[in-house]
C-alpha cells in the first residue's frame, strides 16, 4: 500500500474511529469501553484492541496485576491519529453530496474509494488530467481493466472523479473533481502520522509527491502579477543520493499555464525541503527548512499561495 493509505484505512473503521474518541478523554475500563462503543461482541471487541494495541496507538493497561481490572488509553500515537480523523472529518464535511460523519458506513465508501484510488495511482493519473477508461488502464497497467472499471466507478459513486463526454467519440474522459483535489490535506496528513509514528511506513514515493503537488495547484489563486517559473520539489531518497520529485509551474500574470512533473531545465525560482518540512510548511508552521532559490520574491509567492489554500483544510500533526 502506498504511503499514507493504510493510516486512512484504520480511520475508515467506525470501531477503530470510536474506541479512539471514547478515549479521548481518559483511560476506560473495559466494560465501561465496550458500552461507550455500543456493546459489540466481544470476540470482536478483543479483535480490535489487539489491532490498535499491536500499532501502539492503544494501551492496555492492568491495575494491581488482576486481568478484571483491565483498562485501555490512547498513547500519543493514538491523540496523533485523532488529529489526522479531524482532517479527514473536515474533508467529509464538505463531500459533494453532503457532509459525512467520519464513523459512518458512508465515511467507510468514500475512504476506501480514495485509499484504493490512491494505492492504485488513480489519483495521481487523473490528477495531471482527464482520461479515458481505455487511457487510464494503459497508464496503469499493473490493475486489470475490470478491477480498474470497478475502482472508477467507486470513486465516481461518493464523487471523488465525474464522467464528462467531450464530443471527441474517443470515449468518456473522467476527472478528478474538486473534492478530490482537496483530498490533498487528509492524504498529507496521513502521510505525516506515519512518518511520525510508524517504523516501517512505506517510503514516500514520487509518484506521492507529484500526485499530491498536482491535485493541489489547481485549487491555488495565485497573485494576479505572479509570473514565470517555480519549481516545487521534495527531497527524496537518502542523503548520499538525493533525488527530487515535484511539479515544474509556468504562471502568467497568476494564471497556471502549466504544470508538468518534468523537472529538467532551466526555471526563475525553486522551492525544494524534505517532506518533514513541506507537511510542516502546508500546517503554517514557521520552523522549517524551506530553501528557495533564483526569483525568490515568485518562489515566495508561489509557497504563500499554497499554504494558504491548504493551510484551512489541515491541522498540525507533526
Amino acid at each position: 500500500m502506498r504511503s499514507g493509505g493504510s493510516t486512512l484505512s484504520l480511520l475508515a473503521s467506525s470501531l477503530n474511529v470510536h474506541i479512539l474518541k471514547a478515549l479521548e478523554e481518559d483511560q476506560r475500563p473495559l466494560t465501561d469501553l465496550s458500552q461507550a462503543v455500543g456493546l459489540p461482541p466481544a470476540s470482536t471487541m478483543r479483535t480490535y484492541l489487539k489491532s490498535l494495541s499491536e500499532i501502539g496507538v492503544i494501551e492496555r493497561r492492568s491495575e494491581s496485576g488482576f486481568a478484571a481490572s483491565v483498562s485501555f488509553v490512547n498513547t500519543p500515537a493514538g491523540m496523533s491519529l485523532l488529529t489526522v480523523g479531524d482532517v479527514l472529518q473536515r474533508w467529509l464535511g464538505i463531500a459533494p453530496s453532503g457532509p459525512i460523519s467520519l464513523g459512518s458506513t458512508a465515511a467507510k465508501s468514500a475512504i476506501k474509494a480514495l485509499v484504493d484510488g490512491w494505492d492504485g495511482t488513480i489519483v495521481r493519473a487523473l490528477a495531471a488530467r482527464p482520461l479515458t477508461l481505455t487511457e487510464l488502464h494503459r497508464l496503469v497497467p499493473q490493475i486489470s481493466y475490470p478491477t480498474l472499471e470497478r475502482r472508477l466507478a467507486a470513486m465516481r459513486l461518493v464523487g471523488l472523479v465525474e464522467a464528462k463526454r467531450d464530443g471527441s467519440g474517443r470515449g468518456t474522459p473522467y476527472r478528478a473533481t474538486r473534492w478530490l483535489r482537496q483530498a490533498t490535506a487528509p492524504l498529507g496528513a496521513a502521510v505525516a502520522w506515519e512518518r511520525r509514528h510508524v517504523a516501517d511506513a512505506p517510503p514516500i514515493g514520487r509518484l506521492d509527491v507529484e500526485a499530491g503537488f498536482l491535485l493541489a495547484v489547481p485549487l491555488v489563486r495565485f497573485p494576479a502579477g505572479a509570473t514565470g517559473t517555480c519549481r516545487l520539489a521534495l527531497e527524496t531518497g537518502a542523503s548520499s543520493a538525493l533525488r527530487y520529485a515535484g511539479v515544474q509551474l509556468t504562471l502568467d500574470g497568476g494564471r497556471t499555464a502549466s504544470c508538468v512533473t518534468r523537472l529538467e531545465g532551466d526555471v526563475d525560482a525553486w522551492v525544494v525541503g524534505t517532506a518533514f518540512d513541506w507537511f510542516r510548511w502546508v500546517n503554517g508552521r514557521e520552523d522549517v527548512q524551506i530553501e528557495f532559490g533564483g526569483d525568490s520574491a515568485l518562489g515566495r509567492a508561489v509557497a504563500e499561495s499554497l499554504k494558504e489554500t491548504l493551510v484551512p483544510m489541515a491541522i498540525n500533526v507533526s
